[in-house]
């Protein structure tokens, strides 16, 4: 018995380690981020380097800048803009699209689910050219127009393809007792599948905000004017300038793009868990 107790109690700290270790890695960087977003800009090259800044060292004079200036607020209110638009196009696109696919028998139903998932295993990069070429046919090069659709059809297949099974576990006999009262599909779909997979569709949405925030290849291709930038852009346009690297301004603007993804997570923890376990189990 005592043998059983001291392996367990070896197996737990072993486990503990693991985990602390696991941490650490995961949130140095964060802390290393924090940290140097606090130094002076001159701070940052000293030798050798130090992890934490002294106590009379620390400044928000990064933020300072960073805020003061006006194109911040631009940056972060088109990324606002192109986030939001993008989860809820997509949620309410993937949506109607994954109870087709669940609910309806129609030709090439198969095929179509088949193509949808077939576009999820094509690298994003390899479609750049087309997208814009495609981009410069619909004038939408240095819009905002050229974002919002482009992300908007870029999540809608995973989003399609979780969506459908959350339609899934829902009850068809609900579907055919609006129809019995009278209901149309609009009915059904509207009063009864959304209402219900809301926590798959917000688990979805949860993703698609990442994509949208933090996506930089194409914004970086298609918007050339600073007024439209995104952050991803912003904090890019600190490296090399003034001949080099301004690392406070860096890491101080990545501090505050961090936030609204923080506060997604924080606010909308308990639908990230349900859909997920929701999704889980099916029947």
């Amino acid at each position: 018995m005592k043998r059983k107790l001291k392996r367990k109690i070896v197996k737990d700290i072993i486990l503990f380690l693991f985990l602390t270790a696991g941490l650490l890695i995961v949130v140095m960087p964060m802390v290393y981020m924090v940290s140097t977003s606090l130094k002076p800009n001159g701070a940052l090259y000293e030798f050798p380097p130090r992890f934490f800044p002294r106590i009379k060292e620390v400044t928000v004079e990064n933020y300072q800048y960073i805020i003061g200036e006006g194109k911040f607020y631009i940056n972060f209110v088109n990324s606002i803009v192109v986030s939001i638009t993008t989860v809820a196009a997509a949620a309410l696109i993937a949506a109607a699209f994954g109870f087709c696919i669940a609910r309806f028998n129609f030709l090439g139903k198969n095929l179509l689910f088949v193509f949808i998932m077939l576009t999820m295993i094509i690298p994003g990069m390899t479609l750049i050219v087309p997208q814009y070429e495609l981009a410069v046919w619909l004038k939408a090069i240095g819009k905002l127009t050229g974002l919002i659709p482009f992300y908007i059809a870029w999540v809608i297949p995973y989003s399609t393809f979780m969506i459908k099974g959350f339609v899934e576990t829902v009850p068809r006999e609900l579907d055919e007792a609006v129809y019995i009262d009278g209901g149309s599909v609009f009915t059904v779909f509207f009063r009864i599948i959304l209402p219900l997979t809301k926590p798959g569709i917000a688990s979805v949405s949860i993703f698609n905000f990442l994509t949208a925030w933090e996506e930089f290849p194409w914004a970086n291709t298609v918007i050339n004017d600073n007024a439209k930038r995104t952050l991803p852009i912003a904090i890019a346009g600190f490296f090399g300038q003034h001949q080099f690297t301004q690392w406070g301004f860096v890491f101080a603007l990545s501090v505050l793009s961090l936030i609204p993804i923080l506060m997604v997570f924080i606010f909308c923890q308990k639908f990230f868990v349900a859909g997920l376990t929701t999704g889980s189990v099916k029947g």
